[in-house]
């Protein structure tokens, strides 16, 4: 056998030889958008369902303890009404508001965006799959806490079904605001500042009854998210619900919370990139 040197063979030869053989990959496809956030939302429920838990119960028997200190204040009649809605609505508050914003801002600090980025996920399927997580654990606790007021106030337990609209609602438009803190917040301990405030705001804004408020802090009330879930589940406690005021409330409630969660998606875009 005879090698033949690389010098005295053709510079076209050579080139043939000594190209690389490369062969063009193909991406795989985009994930759709609906099998993302369903796996997303099994991800975070299975992660969250332990830790989470016990911050249920410190939001209900939050929620539960404020009701019993407000039945030496209020005896019945509208107030009732107020403070039993937003009483419940602020379990929705504790954990889709305060908690998210809480996660989100540590995800952000802790470089867990990345992770994320690196996964063909659409940034609204890791929005909205987080939020839905959040959002289911405050059911039971919401349920809890307007059963007992109902029996502590002694107001009618027969339109509770209307919580089936209100916590969605209310959870994706609380939701979507924790999120953006957690995302837009610079630092994680800013973000659990915010998350606070948040709560704190819903306590306040949405337990207490407007008829008491000055007129200011009335307009600040309109501008919280959780107010209309709020005003449409204390319109049902009437003898006769006026249906068209509290799906007027239901709708805004959700127009809310679809902004709300577009806001928080952009906010993760923007986070992602830096």
């Amino acid at each position: 056998m005879s090698v033949v040197p690389a010098e005295v063979l053709p510079a076209g030869m050579r080139a043939a030889d000594e190209s690389p053989v490369t062969a063009a990959a193909e991406l795989a496809p985009a994930a759709r958008l609906w099998p993302s956030l369903c796996a997303v939302y099994r991800a975070q429920l299975s992660r969250a369902r332990v830790a989470r838990i016990p911050l249920l119960f410190v939001a209900t028997f939050q929620s539960v303890g404020i009701m019993i200190l407000m039945r030496g204040v209020v005896d019945g009649g509208a107030e009732a009404r107020a403070v039993v809605a937003g009483s419940s609505v602020l379990v929705v508050a504790f954990v889709a508001l305060n908690l998210l914003a809480q996660y989100f801002g540590q995800l952000r600090s802790s470089g867990g965006l990345d992770h994320y980025a690196t996964l063909p996920v659409p940034p609204a399927a890791v929005v909205l799959g987080a939020a839905g997580a959040y959002a289911s654990f405050t059911v039971p606790g919401t349920v809890v806490t307007a059963v007992f007021g109902c029996l502590l106030f002694g107001l009618p337990l027969t339109h509770l079904w209307v919580l089936a609209a209100v916590i969605p609602l209310a959870g994706a438009a609380l939701a979507g605001l924790g999120a953006a803190l957690g995302l837009l917040a610079p630092r994680p301990e800013l973000a659990t500042v915010l998350g606070q405030l948040g709560m704190s705001a819903a306590l306040l804004l949405g337990v207490l009854p407007a008829e008491r408020m000055p007129e200011v802090v009335r307009l600040a009330r309109d501008l919280l998210p959780s107010t209309y879930g709020v005003e449409a589940f204390a319109r049902t406690f009437g003898e006769r619900p006026d249906w068209a005021f509290v799906l007027g409330d239901l709708a805004v409630c959700g127009a809310v919370g679809c902004v709300s969660l577009a806001v928080a998606t952009w906010a993760y875009r923007r986070a992602a990139v830096r």
